[in-house]
């Protein structure tokens, strides 16, 4: 809507604002015979709650030309961050089934070659944080094209690795591209889609990948190193990033360069990355030294120190915060990352087991364990789908309680497996009803923990999203795997190491219960997406960077 201005007069009409009563209208500082003129519309935006708000927002003075860069389109948006949920999920599962394939190639020792894993692993889950704070304060498209970059430049250098440190290298800087590039493409993905139904089939269709690409990564995996050769499940990655690069290129608005309110907390970014990396450290080698070793309990205890530290910091400092600690008292945020450091823990474990069940107790070869893993990914589409659908009539609370429940059911049916165990009876079923119910959960789960977050914190809050989920895989796959070698003992019979699964099985099943509950008790209830809110994807504003 365009308003004149007269001379000396101003006729401003500020629209109702529930939180706020009205939207200031923000003077230049000049004289109004100096001042440029300026457009002034109003946008209709969609908050996080039932009500909608009218926001007078402010042109650009005339004269002045836009920005330059592509034009934004949702679809196109949803479609680079759909293949980048899918290549970074993917490459979680795919390098394990080729280890031992790496191994005999490269000469990796059986400690070395732990860290083709921990080296992606600690990467990764370090700079998470880190990385969605970039994406807030340097922006989105920016973020995601360097992380993209670094991302394909280091699964090409790894395929041509002709030495242990050059691969384990590689992988590092895998995932320090994919600690960018994660936050900054889940960020996007809220901004451009902020609510109603447009919002709830984004979040089904990166749900999807997401879960596609952890779960065909065991078949792919399997397929490239029976038939390709084990460098090939470090080149899958480079089309894929380079497809992704070309689609945020074209059709990913870079935007006007983000508002920045003092200088970057180096110390705080410092800290949470040292923490974090140390945390993951310590977990993930207990594989190699029992928790109650003391060099883990080291770890962990010098981890909670700069932890501590870095949320002390956050707390006092004058600069421009790595988190602002008031998001954890919104209880979509917290409830969500609780619920899915559970999932990711219950998760990670499962299809550990179960990878090591069908290899290691029922004989089967790798090509064919991928294989078997095929109607988990089918089924966590399926469920992603039907929670699209489900979606516009229920609340993302009900969704997530239920979800957690189903896969839940799946997994205990899992702990009942057996030496002599049959693919239909101990495989396939559970896969259906566990995959159906996590495919119902995972899009409901990224929109409620990016629900009522300012568009400046939106990378931060995917950061911490991600992380959630990394640590709880870590904590998971450790805890859980020691509990099932404990069990296992020393005697590695097809019946020993079947008990020691079976009971992972099961503990992974009690976590999911546990994230039900969580789901049920922390998190607010709200309604469905409203029926007015029909709204295709191209009628969306997109929100800039």
């Amino acid at each position: 809507m365009m308003t004149a201005d007269r001379p000396g007069h101003h006729d401003v009409r500020h629209a109702h604002d529930p939180s706020q009563g009205r939207v200031p209208f923000r003077e230049s500082g000049e004289p109004p015979a100096l001042a440029p003129r300026a457009e002034t519309r109003h946008e209709h935006v969609r908050g996080s709650g039932a009500e909608d708000r009218a926001v007078l927002t402010r042109g650009r003075p005339a004269g002045r030309r836009p920005v330059s860069g592509p034009t934004a389109r949702p679809g196109i948006t949803l479609a680079t961050v759909a293949v980048v949920q899918f290549m970074v999920s993917l490459d979680l599962s795919v390098v394990n089934v080729g280890l031992p394939q790496i191994a005999t190639g490269l000469g990796f020792g059986a400690v070395g070659l732990t860290w083709v894993i921990h080296a992606y692993a600690l990467a990764f889950g370090g700079l998470l944080l880190l990385g969605g704070k970039a994406a807030d304060r340097y922006g989105r498209r920016r973020v995601l094209l360097l992380g993209l970059g670094l991302f394909g430049l280091a699964s090409l250098i790894g395929g041509f690795a002709q030495e242990p440190g050059h691969l384990v290298a590689a992988r590092a800087a895998q995932g320090v591209g994919a600690a960018a590039l994660a936050p900054a493409a889940l960020a996007l993905l809220t901004a451009t889609f902020p609510g109603g139904r447009a919002r709830v089939r984004a979040f089904g269709v990166w749900s999807a990948m997401n879960a596609a690409g952890g779960a065909l990564g065991v078949l792919i995996g399997g397929l490239l190193t029976e038939y390709a050769g084990w460098r090939w499940v470090m080149f899958v990655n480079v089309p894929m990033a380079v497809c992704a690069l070309v689609l945020a290129w074209r059709g990913v608005a870079a935007g006007p360069p983000p508002v920045r309110s003092g200088r970057p907390d180096v110390l705080g970014a410092v800290l949470a990355t040292a923490g974090m990396t140390l945390l993951v450290f310590g977990i993930v080698r207990t594989d190699q030294y029992a928790w109650t070793s003391p060099v883990t309990l080291t770890t962990l205890a010098v981890a909670v120190v700069l932890l501590a530290a870095f949320v002390h910091v956050e707390r006092t400092t004058a600069r421009d915060p790595l988190i602002r600690l008031g998001l954890f008292a919104n209880r979509s945020v917290a409830g969500a990352n609780a619920y899915n450091l559970l999932v990711g823990a219950a998760m990670a474990a499962a299809f550990y087991f179960m990878s090591l069940y069908l290899q290691r107790v029922l004989g089967t070869g790798p090509a064919l364990t991928g294989l078997m893993f095929l109607p988990f990914a089918l089924g966590v589409v399926a469920g992603s789908v039907l929670a699209i659908r489900l979606g516009y009539r229920l609340a993302p609370r009900t969704l997530l309680v239920f979800g957690a429940a189903l896969t839940a059911a799946g997994f205990a049916w899992f702990g009942l497996i057996s030496p002599d165990g049959a693919f239909a009876t101990d495989v396939l079923g559970p896969s259906v009803i566990a995959s159906v119910g996590f495919g119902l959960c995972l899009g409901p789960l990224v929109s409620t923990a990016t629900a009522g977050v300012a568009a400046h914190e939106s990378g931060v809050a995917s950061g911490l999203l991600n992380s959630s989920r990394q640590i709880g895989a870590s904590l998971g796959l450790a805890a859980l795997g020691t509990v099932a070698h404990n069990r296992t003992g020393r005697t590695a019979t097809p019946e020993a190491l079947n008990d020691g699964y079976a009971l992972g099985l099961a503990l992974s099943a009690a976590l999911l219960a546990a994230a039900a509950l969580i789901a049920l008790t922390v998190l607010r209830r709200t309604g469905p997406p409203a029926q007015t809110e029909r709204t295709d994807d191209r009628d969306l504003l997109p929100a800039r960077d």
